[in-house]
């Protein structure tokens, strides 16, 4: 492994994120705290417990992993396709660095950035509700596993996109919508049975539903159903960037 070379990427990937405080984390912080307002004060004051979970604590990590799924995908996205837009990418093709250690670098410090928003916004969200994290240690597992997958799926948002306006294409039409309709703001089982089994194939369902768990043991699907699909899509994103680097799309040419 070529560790300097991994290093100075991840360094400098993790730079421009300190460069740009506000686009970076001060942005998606504030949005946020927006939704804590609306929805956990305004809105929540006039709703009942959710599973015996206050509904301003019950949706904080939905609000979490919706800010989370955001920025893994923006900062790798966005991290990739500057290179392959300036041609820097021909110098990091030609550098003794193996497909493996660009990844490690790249998704890395986007998902090293991901986690640090989520921990942020989890910090920003006891100024407006009280909440409990039953098991911290799934907590951070789950934070981290869907971090570095989110990265990569952003990873080849940013080797696909053509230009800028192709990087919030996913983000916008396909992740966002699947993160509302995943059992963030509330939980599957107030559906009708037909959209229960409908909402069941939106894979955004597990994600949150996994990350709900570990703080107050309530989901909609079992922790190791939950577990298993997020690591189903950690393998199904590992196989495409095998794939890109093997073949070279969009990446030599």
């Amino acid at each position: 492994m070529n560790w300097h070379a991994v290093k100075a990427i991840y360094l400098f990937e993790m730079a421009r994120t300190w460069r740009t405080l506000m686009q970076s984390i001060a942005s998606p912080v504030l949005s946020t705290s927006l939704y804590f307002i609306v929805f956990g004060s305004a809105i929540g004051s006039r709703m009942v417990e959710i599973d015996q979970v206050p509904y301003g604590a019950y949706i904080v990590p939905g609000l979490v992993m919706l800010s989370l799924l955001n920025e893994s995908i923006s900062n790798a996205s966005f991290g990739i396709h500057m290179p392959r837009f300036t041609g820097a990418i021909y110098e990091i093709l030609a550098a003794p660095i193996s497909a493996l250690e660009t990844v490690i670098a790249f998704v890395g410090a986007a998902a090293t950035k991901s986690v640090v928003i989520g921990l942020i916004i989890l910090a920003t969200a006891r100024l407006f509700v009280d909440f409990s994290v039953a098991h911290p240690l799934i907590m951070v597992l789950f934070l981290v596993l869907t971090a570095i997958t989110f990265s990569l799926f952003g990873f080849i948002i940013g080797i696909w996109a053509d230009g800028f306006e192709k990087l919030q294409i996913i983000p916008l039409m396909v992740v966002t919508p699947l993160t509302f309709l995943g059992g963030t703001f509330y939980s599957i089982s107030m559906l009708p049975p037909f959209w229960q089994t409908l909402t069941l194939f939106n894979p955004v369902v597990y994600l949150v539903s996994g990350f709900r768990w570990a703080f107050y043991e309530s989901s909609d699907v079992s922790l190791s159903i939950s577990l298993g699909m997020i690591l189903l899509f950690l393998a199904v994103c590992l196989a495409l960037v095998l794939v890109i680097f093997r073949t070279g799309y969009k990446l030599k040419n």
